[in-house]
């Protein structure tokens, strides 16, 4: 029988234990700058210039948004109590998030037994950050064309009707941590349902104009270049603090991320090397990612060499998806902005499998895991755990998100209209990332222009500027 949390005491908790807290706030934090400003400036420089805001506000929105449900409703559908005899869902509520004894309380998930000596309140901050980066890793595959009004709309229901069943049927104690799959820190959970729902929406929405998938380079790698090492380092947080402690297996999982990252971009920069004569920093940048992603499912059960082994993997086998499979003509069809599917998906899968191989005794038994290490332990049972927990969110995603867009199309277009999409930024906010020589000002200029159906007019008229794609 799990144990019961234990209630806010103003003179004494004896459960409190500073140090953890402590680091499992600073973990949170890191994972949150992730997202805010890591990914969000990630994004804004390797899109064209005409995106940038765009992008960013994507990102922006997406945090700001599932906090706020998170602490309403999602929290206990991903943590809580099961809903009725339900194994994949938690029961819908806000006790432990919006009370102020839920919040001082001990942290309790009831239906995995976790009982981490920390507050409710650090608890739930520290998930929702995961909740949050994952919706922004979807923004990833729908940049460039997406009406943000549909993007309003999809948060919330991505992370109520997707998000918290992956969640809770892997972490918060559902049929698949019962049956003893297997995802130290957000390998399924967060990326592969990402990747997967990056995928089939999309389809869903459909690709950017002919010209800016023909020509969609960064307009500003050193940004980019800075949100990618604020997302590595970022890391340490995102698989050491999932633990729940400040303790051995926190420190192997920092080593072992960090380990298998350098690994996964090297693998990468050196294929570049091979195939395109020349190494690209976009690539390497690509190779850390999937190197991040990969070690996420065991990143404090395997050992150095099983992260090297790791790092291999992941530099290779999503650098050959992305390169020569997502170049023939049957991708073509999909458009992926930024390759989520393989930097997310394919990398997830791919971590999770190798997590049922590599996953070492005393690696579980320090993150309190019953089951017998991974297939070098004798344990070759747990790659087909692994297989199931992964089939289960591939088929979860590419299901339940062309789902959600279908009936938001029904409320809002789901792409931006056709003259949108021409001008970029300037349309859709009124803004513009950079606004050199007073080009800011003729782009918005234009924007507004267009909205006021003069966009024939302005494009014939002798003193102004032809309408054309910004690059």
């Amino acid at each position: 029988m799990a144990a019961s949390p234990a209630v806010f005491n103003a003179s004494s908790n004896p459960w409190l234990d500073t140090g953890d807290n402590a680091w499992q706030m600073t973990t949170a934090t890191f994972v949150g700058l992730q997202s805010i400003p890591g990914l969000m400036i990630f994004y804004a420089g390797v899109v064209k210039k005409k995106w940038a805001v765009n992008s960013a506000f994507m990102c922006f929105y997406a945090f700001a948004m599932v906090l706020l449900c998170w602490n309403c409703w999602a929290y206990e559908m991903s943590f809580g109590a099961p809903w009725g005899s339900a194994t994949f869902i938690g029961k819908p509520g806000a006790i432990s998030t919006l009370t102020i004894m839920g919040q001082l309380s001990q942290a309790y998930v009831p239906s995995a037994g976790y009982l981490p000596n920390f507050p409710m309140s650090t608890f739930v901050y520290f998930q929702v950050v995961f909740a949050a980066i994952s919706l922004i890793l979807i923004a990833g595959a729908f940049l460039g064309r997406m009406n943000f009004t549909a993007w309003i709309l999809f948060v919330p229901l991505w992370l109520t009707f997707s998000y918290t069943v992956s969640c809770y049927s892997i972490w918060g104690g559902g049929w698949l941590f019962q049956m003893g799959v297997i995802d130290y820190s957000g390998g399924y959970v967060i990326h592969l349902a990402a990747g997967a729902a990056a995928f089939s929406g999309a389809w869903m929405i459909g690709p950017r104009l002919k010209q800016d998938r023909e020509d969609f380079e960064p307009n500003n790698i050193p940004l980019m270049m800075t949100g990618a090492g604020i997302l590595w380092l970022g890391w340490n947080g995102f698989n050491g603090g999932d633990p729940f402690n400040a303790g051995p297996d926190s420190g192997v999982a920092v080593v072992n991320t960090n380990l298998c990252t350098a690994v996964s971009l090297l693998t990468w920069m050196f294929l570049d090397m091979a195939y395109f004569k020349k190494p690209s920093i976009i690539g390497a940048c690509q190779g850390m990612i999937t190197g991040l992603v990969a070690i996420t499912p065991g990143a404090g059960l395997v050992s150095g060499w099983g992260s090297i082994c790791m790092g291999v993997i992941s530099g290779s086998i999503p650098w050959v998806t992305m390169n020569i499979f997502g170049k023939m003509k049957f991708m073509s069809y999909i458009d992926d902005t930024l390759g989520v599917v393989h930097t997310h998906a394919v990398a997830g899968f791919l971590g999770g499998i190798t997590t049922g191989i590599f996953a070492t005794v005393e690696g579980c038994e320090a993150f309190a895991l019953t089951n017998p290490g991974g297939a070098i332990a004798g344990n070759g049972y747990q790659v087909v755990l692994q297989l199931i927990g992964a089939l289960f969110v591939i088929a979860l995603n590419v299901i339940m998100t062309p789902l959600i867009l279908f009936v938001i199309s029904f409320i809002v277009p789901l792409r931006m209209s056709e003259e949108d999409l021409l001008i970029g930024d300037a349309a859709c906010h009124g803004e513009d990332a950079y606004a050199f020589y007073h080009d800011g000002a003729k782009e918005i200029d234009l924007a507004r222009t267009a909205s006021s159906g003069s966009l024939l007019a302005l494009s014939s008229s002798t003193d102004q500027v032809a309408l054309k794609p910004v690059v």
